[in-house]
């Protein structure tokens, strides 16, 4: 895509994703991983910086994490198939509140739909309120990246309020039809 064809938000956010995804295309997710996409894209970075407006705008234009899931707290939307353009991972938003939910929950969470990542998940993690955060393999993420790796599965899950995430799968790969461990 070159500069002259960016003319939306989102054909904007999708072109600075594109060299991202190049440099991460062979990488396999994990801790390792989750790591250094926040020692070198955390917070204070620009990609950070731009992909969080970007996607921000998005919500508020009403393009992305538009679809919903459990009423207007719980939505999401494939904002990209896997084409060879993205390197074959998909983009996808989604937006999660836990504000006055009543899943009474440890700390007042709200829990999403149970799936698993077969080829992994490279995630960002945008909080829209302060205090805001996401479950990640490695504790709450109020900020950056998450990065689970391939065969993992959990309930993706927020606290705090408003989290917006911008996950890139590779080929696409996300498994709904997973049950829940039993406790």
């Amino acid at each position: 895509m070159s500069q002259s064809d960016v003319t939306s938000t989102k054909d904007q956010l999708v072109a600075r994703c594109l060299p991202f995804l190049e440099e991460v295309k062979d990488m396999t997710t994990g801790t390792e991983v989750e790591q250094w996409l926040n020692s070198k894209y955390g917070v204070d970075s620009e990609l950070y910086k731009d992909l969080s407006t970007l996607i921000t705008q998005g919500v508020e234009e009403g393009w992305a994490a538009d679809v919903e899931i459990a009423g207007p707290r719980y939505r999401r939307a494939r904002l990209v198939a896997p084409c060879a353009e993205t390197f074959y991972f998909s983009i996808t938003a989604v937006l999660m509140d836990s504000t006055d939910n009543t899943q009474t929950n440890p700390e007042g969470s709200f829990r999403g739909d149970y799936h698993a990542h077969p080829y992994g998940e490279f995630n960002l993690v945008v909080p829209l309120d302060e205090g805001a955060a996401l479950a990640r393999p490695n504790g709450w993420c109020h900020g950056g990246w998450t990065a689970p790796p391939p065969g993992s599965h959990h309930f993706p899950e927020a606290k705090g309020g408003a989290v917006i995430a911008l996950f890139f799968l590779p080929a696409g790969r996300i498994a709904y039809d997973i049950e829940p461990p039993m406790h």
